[in-house]
């Protein structure tokens, strides 16, 4: 039977009539009558389903040649083995595509096992410049506070004549007090030279005072160890620091005879050196260096330190603006 087919198929292939010999020609018949027995015998109706199906195959693979290929995967087979219609698989597939791709799921860093990653708070830059530490004044209250009475302290000086006429200035006498108004020093000095003019009404100085008094070499090492480090406060300082022939920074000096703050709360012209007596009896309503006993250094030294603290706040941030450096536009 294949071999029929064979022989059918060749000759089928072979145009028709035209320059045929006779053995050809009675070949040709013969081949009709066998076509006529088999159609008539019924062998040739599954073989004519074959071959259309070839011929179909064929112009399939001859047109995806010529255009493009396009190949559809096997459509998917269900658990009795028959198969799913392809049209319902392909849109299943875009419908949960478009939906991961609309619906992300949320994002989490993590750095360690089961800790989250927390984003640093920002840090406001002003209010840490702000912050970063007291300011001048506060910085007073806060040494004051804290019960340290050496860091602030206010100082005043008794001065004795000597020389003709007693023209010649000399230590007779210190007071320090603290910040609290409390006696951190308060002793009697031997001048090196010999006294010609006491002062009494002024100084309160008497002979008795210097007969045991500390020599002025001694007493000047303990002051200065006292003042190094310190803000020294003082009424007309420079007097007091030339009996002591020192000079203290002045950075860490004041004085509260060149102060236009205390004159202006006193109702002095701001520019006027007022008296120390004067200040204090316009601003505390009160009384010192009274009687006939003269002054009293601890007295004025614990004056001076209140009025400072009178105008220490606006005086120290007065001083902190003036420290600042002035920037230059290039």
């Amino acid at each position: 039977m294949s071999d029929i087919m064979i022989h059918l198929s060749s000759s089928g292939d072979s145009p028709q009539g035209i320059g045929l010999t006779e053995k050809q020609k009675m070949e040709k018949r013969k081949f009709f009558k066998k076509m006529k027995y088999f159609k008539a015998k019924g062998y040739l109706k599954d073989k004519q389903n074959d071959s259309q199906q070839r011929s179909s195959f064929k112009q399939t693979r001859t047109s995806n040649q010529n255009g493009s290929f396009t190949k559809y995967p096997p459509p998917p087979r269900a658990a009795n083995g028959k198969h799913l219609p392809h049209s319902s698989t392909s849109s299943s597939i875009c419908s949960s595509r478009s939906t991961s791709s609309f619906n992300p799921s949320p994002t989490v860093t993590v750095t360690n096992e089961g800790s989250r990653k927390t984003p640093k708070q920002p840090v406001n830059a002003k209010t840490t410049a702000v912050g970063s530490g007291p300011s001048a004044s506060s910085s007073h209250k806060l040494s004051a506070s804290a019960g340290n009475p050496t860091k602030y302290l206010a100082i005043d000086c008794e001065m004795v004549g000597a020389g003709p006429k007693g023209s010649v200035c000399q230590l007779a006498r210190c007071s320090i007090v603290s910040y609290d108004g409390d006696v951190v020093y308060d002793k009697f000095i031997k001048p090196p030279l010999p006294v010609t003019d006491y002062r009494t009404p002024w100084s309160g100085i008497r002979p008795r005072d210097l007969f045991k008094a500390t020599p002025y070499a001694e007493a000047r090492k303990e002051i200065l160890r006292l003042l190094m480090g310190k803000v020294i406060i003082g009424h007309a300082i420079h007097n007091d620091f030339k009996a002591l022939g020192y000079t203290h920074p002045s950075g860490l000096t004041r004085d509260t005879s060149r102060i236009p703050l205390l004159n202006q709360k006193a109702g002095f012209a701001e520019k006027q050196c007022a008296s120390l007596k004067r200040l204090t009896k316009a601003i505390f309503n009160r009384e010192i260096q009274t009687g006939k006993k003269g002054h009293s250094s601890v007295e004025d030294a614990k004056a001076t330190m209140e009025l400072y603290k009178v105008v220490e706040e606006e005086w120290e941030r007065t001083l902190v603006s003036k420290s600042r450096p002035t920037s230059c536009c290039v």
